[in-house]
């Protein structure tokens, strides 16, 4: 017996590729912890790291050693086959988490569990030699499939004899259930512990916890489990809520609690954070540990959280107030972040300088884009940089607007402005209420902001408590706001230059320049100024006015840059910013091991290199990064050496900079995911198909010709109106009638002569229609030449695609077969087949 007897398994060289180093241990912190020992928090990977791969898999299991803190425990949830062997699920129900169903299509049964009537396949009517050709599979089914049917069922004794791990927690969900099958899970765990050290042992039943206490080692932790405070505890009859009150009784047969994080932090109907409970307070008083489980970085987590995972990790174990004796996770990487690097930050004086961290339409994470609580958010969250995106009104006020189509960030679509929406096809190809459409004093006095929600198809929503929180800000505002702030610079984004001097008549780079004249910028070096746009023509403007700096952003997805592309941008850029999959490429949600030069290159011409857009939700995150916002920004800064990072969530960035494992003694969970490691994991006929190569930018992509003047007359404007009914057509109508054409004084022209359709109206190519259909489907110049105008023309459009999701799931299962587990105990020291992947 002996920690000695759990020989390390040998990993399989794709695991290995997932390693940069070893050997090193997580930051130790000096201050005193607020736990029950004052020792650090324990880290419990729940069933091995099983937010990526099947719950207690091997490769589950050895992926803890890989990706978490080296004292990071792992659990099983044992259940008894009809042979009384032990075997690690997740759940009674064998067909929520294995292949069963497939193996054995009539075995469906119904039993009574704790009272309760319950369907499914259960272990206890098949032996060890059933099961040996049963697979695991990922029973979340949010998260990814490809791991499916690749590995057996472990047994219990081969999790304690087969990891090197400093601990093993066994959670025994049932006991009273296997009486009426004639087995017995006190005997068989009593037999277990003398033969292996187990470090814990949980349950939520009163009665195994008792007839088990005295007859394990001194040494192994007694846990009792709380279910929902409504469930009855099966040995009391009591209500885990109540027994919560008598923490007292509870200390007679056991060392600590296991406790949903609800019962300590409660959250509201709408999933914000109430006060703390006094659970740990009065478990510590009563001498017992307390362990917080539901910790997974791919669930709903309160909003106060940001999509954080680490923000609420922290709030368990540094908040200054408690801490928990340990955590329960699918993720074990970012409690071990937590604990490891993050803990303690607020008496730190580390900066690590980089990334810069440039705010993305504030911190529209939390609050409607480029509103006032949005920048103020942004400065209060540490960020670097704030930026402004600039949009003009019709009456030529620069504003900070992230879309220049009112519908996507106002309450627009709600106001007596809603209609006509119009389709510019310059602009969007959908119909859209413009900012040059509306006033100043329209848009700041009628309309609300509107939170965006980029990742809204997948049901996850920002901060709902303050959708339309905040006020719209001019450039103006914006500036003035800035400028006493503990900012390095500002960021202004230029957009659609082209469009707004040729149809519009009005010059927006004359206009940028102007307001950060007047409000001094143009005379002070305290922040610098940054100008940003994908377009070539606006940066040179600028440099040939100014003296700002200019970031060129690479709209495109690209591999790398020729050397005349990165000749040309040299000539009128100090930076670049590129799309996150120019650097990591992905297929699937995962990376691939394609390499892209792109930073290499830029950095090497003197660029520095900036990588937008970091979201923390985690949908938005390769699997590679562990739905950890963290683990993303570590992997771009540490893995890809970008200089900066633009983020909607400037709080998660900041605070990675003031992270105590940083540099050459980095712990292995800190060191930045490889490019391809998780796919070489994968069994090859389950892999998804490869990503096509990207392209090279190259000059012609750069080069733009110069931007136009800006008309002293007015163009018309093109509009594809599809009225759907009768109002519609009233609605257009009564627009006409008020003349409310951008750029337009008055009417431009008459509600007869349009009805008639006698008016010689140009299309885009100068063409003259000699009628026009009366109002269905028609493409009608609203406006026209005046003074000697001509017609509008312009520049096309670009968007941004969400995540996708698999189109089929994968097909075939582990090649050259795949060997079984043996019934009954295993050879110290040696490694038994089956769990490794063939």
């Amino acid at each position: 017996m002996g920690r000695s007897s759990r020989a390390c398994s040998v990993l399989g060289s794709a695991l290995l590729l997932l390693l940069l180093s070893l050997g090193s241990a997580a930051a130790q912190k000096g201050s005193t912890w607020k736990t029950l020992s004052g020792k650090a928090p324990a880290i419990i990977a729940k069933g091995g790291f099983s937010g990526l791969f099947p719950d207690s898999s091997g490769n589950a299991y050895q992926f803890v050693g890989i990706a978490s803190s080296p004292d990071t425990a792992i659990s099983c949830d044992v259940w008894l086959t009809k042979d009384a062997v032990g075997i690690c699920l997740p759940n009674i129900n064998m067909d929520n988490c294995t292949t069963i169903s497939d193996q054995f299509p009539q075995g469906k049964k119904t039993y009574n569990v704790n009272g309760v009537s319950t369907a499914g396949w259960f272990s206890v009517d098949f032996t060890i030699t059933d099961l040996q050709n049963v697979t695991l599979k990922q029973s979340i089914l949010s998260r990814p499939y490809y791991f499916d049917g690749l590995w057996p069922i472990v047994p219990v004794d081969a999790v304690l004899s087969q990891f090197k791990v400093p601990a093993v927690w066994l959670n025994v969900p049932l006991d009273s259930f296997y009486s009426q099958f004639k087995l017995n899970m006190r005997s068989y765990i009593l037999s277990l512990t003398k033969q292996y050290i187990v470090d814990y042992i949980s349950s939520p039943e009163v009665n195994f916890l008792t007839s088990i206490s005295g007859r394990v080692s001194k040494k192994t932790k007694l846990v009792f489990r709380f279910l929902d405070e409504r469930s009855i505890e099966p040995s009391t009859n009591q209500t885990y809520g109540s027994m919560l009150k008598n923490l007292t009784f509870v200390k007679t047969f056991a060392s600590g609690i296991l406790v949903p994080k609800n019962y300590i932090w409660p959250v509201t109907p709408d999933n914000y954070l109430l006060s703390y409970t006094s659970v740990v307070d009065d478990a510590h008083k009563a001498g017992l540990e307390v362990y917080a489980a539901g910790f997974a970085n791919d669930f709903a987590i309160s909003y106060n959280y940001s999509y954080d995972p680490l923000t609420e990790y922290l709030s368990f174990i540094d908040n200054g107030a408690f801490s928990v004796d340990g955590v329960l996770s699918d993720f074990p990487i970012t409690p071990s972040e937590a604990v490891g690097c993050f803990s303690n930050l607020n008496d730190s004086k580390i900066d690590h300088a980089k990334p810069l961290v440039i705010s993305h339409n504030g911190a529209s994470g939390d609050y409607p884009d480029c509103t006032d609580q949005a920048y103020q958010k942004a400065v209060a969250d540490g960020a670097d940089v704030i930026d402004c995106p600039v949009q003009v009104t019709k009456d030529g006020i620069p504003i900070c607007m992230s879309s220049i189509d009112l519908m996507d960030v106002t309450t627009v679509a709600t106001s007596q402005f809603a209609t006509p929406a119009v389709t510019i096809t310059d602009l969007k190809p959908v119909p859209g209420v413009f900012s040059f459409n509306l006033t100043w004093d329209d848009i700041s006095k009628n309309l609300k902001p509107m939170i965006s929600n980029p990742l809204s198809k997948f049901q996850l929503y920002r901060n709902p408590r303050n959708k339309n929180a905040g006020s719209f800000m001019r450039l103006s505002d914006f500036l003035a706001f800035a400028k006493d702030k503990d900012l390095s610079g500002i960021m202004i984004t230029v957009e659609r230059a082209a469009f707004m001097a040729e149809k519009l008549g009005f010059g927006v780079v004359d206009a940028v320049i102007k307001a950060l004249d007047d409000s001094g910028y143009s005379k002070q070096t305290a922040q610098k100024v940054m100008i940003q746009s994908t377009n070539s023509s606006v940066l040179v403007k600028f440099k040939q006015e100014t003296k700002y700096d200019l970031v060129y952003m690479i709209e495109e997805d690209v591999r790398d840059a020729a050397p005349s592309s990165l000749a040309d941008i040299k000539k009128f850029a100090s930076a670049v910013s590129v799309s996150t999959k120019s650097i990591f490429p992905t297929t699937n949600q995962f990376l691939t091991n394609q390499t892209n030069n792109l930073v290499t290159s830029l950095q090497s011409s003197g660029l520095p290199v900036y990588v937008y857009l970091l979201m923390n939700e985690f949908v938005s995150q390769p699997y590679d990064f562990f739905s950890d916002a963290t683990a993303q920004i570590n992997g771009y800064v540490q893995g890809a050496k970008v200089d900066g990072v633009i983020t909607d969530f400037p709080g998660t960035a900041h605070r990675y900079k003031l992270n105590s494992c940083m540099g050459k003694n980095a712990p292995d969970f800190m060191r930045p995911a490889q490019p391809g490691g998780i796919l070489s994991v994968m069994d090859p006929g389950a892999q998804p198909p490869a990503a096509a190569p990207m392209p090279l930018l190259t000059d012609s992509d750069v080069a733009e010709p110069p931007l136009p003047p800006v008309s002293n007359t007015t163009t018309a404007l093109v509009f594809d109106f599809q009225p759907r009914d009768p109002e519609d057509v009233a609605a257009a109508l009564a627009v006409l009638s008020r003349g409310e054409i951008p750029g337009e004084s008055s009417p431009a022209i008459s509600i007869d002569s349009f009805m008639q359709g006698r008016r010689g109206s140009q299309s885009k190519n100068g063409d003259i229609y000699s009628d026009l259909p009366a109002m269905m489907d028609v493409q009608a110049w609203f406006g026209g030449e005046r003074c000697g105008g001509s017609p509008a023309g312009g520049a096309g459009s670009s968007g941004t695609a969400a995540r996708g999701t698999p189109s089929a799931p994968p097909t075939g299962s582990a090649s050259g077969g795949r060997p079984a587990w043996s019934s009954g105990s295993t050879t110290a020291g040696t490694t038994p087949t089956g769990w490794l992947r063939p």
